[in-house]
């Protein structure tokens, strides 16, 4: 910060580790105002999700469930799953393990009304959010010229329409309260080239958006202190691709692709969401993380 910086306090609201509890507003000759998210010199160092609110949409299986693990591991006070479906026996057996600190909300994330909703009650029931973990998606492997209309549709508004309703509700929540809150998008590396193991061209394209997405509204937001990254999976063990191992040519696949030749364990994930969830990534944003075991020799 350069001595013609000015800092001045914003009103007193719950932020992300700060000692004085108040945002921090930088007002800089020739530069618009915005809130820092330079840590102070009290700051702990450590990686770590203490004292957070984190909400993650579909986590009653699959990735979300493994990041809600994760999550709890490194320390968040709650996690939130956010989903359209009823929790299953996984996520019931986590509740019971943490029953003060993992908690589910149904949710419609097509339906901002929904999304804004479950926030709100969040907040209600916490005090504040500090992450929301926009990752509730889906696909269809199947030629480009099978798809008909009303599926294009289904997994647009699921993937992208849905994931742009929870970072836009998320963000007006970090605005209104004065957090420095922090978006996790979950893309994919069908953003970056196709899957061979699996071909989706409409599915490629939603995680494409969402990667491009999250850079755009990093650039929106950092004047907020509000911080947009996003992750992008390789081959994860999930009901929705759990049929890729077991293919005929799944090693021929593996070959091809090269790196690791396995499916990751969701948790093997939880890694990056901490380190962007957390105020030690207060310099992060605007980027993607392949986590991928190498396939596709990024």
């Amino acid at each position: 910060m350069s001595p013609s910086a000015i800092v001045s306090e914003a009103a007193s609201v719950p932020t992300n580790g700060h000692s004085n509890g108040k945002p921090e507003i930088v007002e800089q000759t020739g530069i618009p105002p915005y809130v820092t998210t330079m840590p102070d010199e009290s700051f702990d160092w450590k990686v770590s999700l203490k004292n957070k609110v984190i909400a993650v949409t579909g986590a009653n299986r699959g990735i979300g469930l493994g990041l809600a693990q994760v999550f709890l591991a490194n320390e968040a006070a709650h996690v939130y799953s956010l989903d359209l479906f009823e929790p299953g026996e996984e996520f019931e057996a986590l509740q019971k393990a943490f029953p003060k600190r993992v908690h589910y909300l149904n949710c419609n994330v097509t339906s901002e009304e929904s999304v804004v909703q479950a926030i709100d009650q969040i907040v209600a029931q916490s005090g504040a959010i500090h992450g929301m973990v926009a990752n509730a998606g889906m696909t269809k492997h199947q030629p480009a010229l099978d798809f008909d209309q009303a599926q294009l549709e289904q997994m647009f508004n699921l993937n992208v329409f849905g994931a742009y309703y929870c970072a836009t509700a998320a963000a007006k929540k970090f605005i209104e309260l004065g957090i420095k809150g922090s978006v996790v998008f979950t893309a994919s590396m069908t953003s970056y080239r196709p899957n061979r193991a699996g071909p989706s061209a409409p599915y490629g394209g939603t995680k494409a958006a969402v990667r491009n997405m999250a850079h755009t509204l990093a650039m929106e937001w950092s004047k907020h202190g509000i911080r947009v990254n996003s992750i992008s999976p390789g081959f994860v063990r999930t009901q929705m691709t759990y049929k890729i191992e077991r293919a005929p040519d799944f090693a021929e696949k593996m070959h091809y692709y090269g790196g690791m030749p396995r499916l990751a364990d969701p948790r093997e994930l939880g890694g990056g969401y901490v380190y962007l969830l957390s105020d030690s990534a207060s310099y992060t944003t605007g980027i993607d993380i392949p986590i991928a075991g190498i396939v596709g020799a990024w």
